[in-house]
């Protein structure tokens, strides 16, 4: 079974429960909640979720694993 690397679900949600969500699907990564303008590292990380909210903290981009 392969396991869930983006959650296109998840626009438009509250960033906090977008989250919850990703945190109950992949435990194994970390989920980052980042603010619009955000310093963020190009780096890829297979353990790692960005989760990227607008100024009412709305998902406004899919979460994707990196």
């Amino acid at each position: 079974m392969s396991q869930k690397s983006s959650w296109p679900e998840l626009v438009g949600v509250l960033a906090t429960l977008a989250a919850t969500q990703i945190g109950k699907d992949r435990p194994d990564v970390a989920v980052e909640v980042l603010p619009p303008g955000a310093p963020l590292t190009p780096d890829f990380n297979d353990k790692r979720v960005r989760v990227f909210m607008d100024d009412n903290g709305i998902v406004a981009k899919i979460p994707v694993i990196g």
